[in-house]
């Protein structure tokens, strides 16, 4: 599913990712596989299980981020 932050507290450690089709979901940033400094803004692919989007990645920056490699 794709979507983007709308929200998101350094504080709590838990922000609102809001879906293409209009659903909102509040996530915590441990799901995020490729942290990548401000998270407000950013477009996302994540999967859904039980309303919770989890494995979350950024979709910005290298694939390689994602997949802990070096792009080399």
């Amino acid at each position: 599913m794709y979507g983007r932050i709308t929200k998101f507290s350094e504080t709590v450690g838990f922000g609102v990712i809001e879906a293409e089709d209009g659903s909102k979901y509040r996530f915590e940033k441990a799901e995020i596989k490729n942290l990548n400094g401000r998270l407000v803004g950013h477009n996302v692919d994540f999967l859904v299980a039980s309303r919770r989007p989890k494995e979350i990645i950024l979709m910005t920056g290298s694939p390689w981020t994602v997949f802990g490699g070096n792009g080399h």
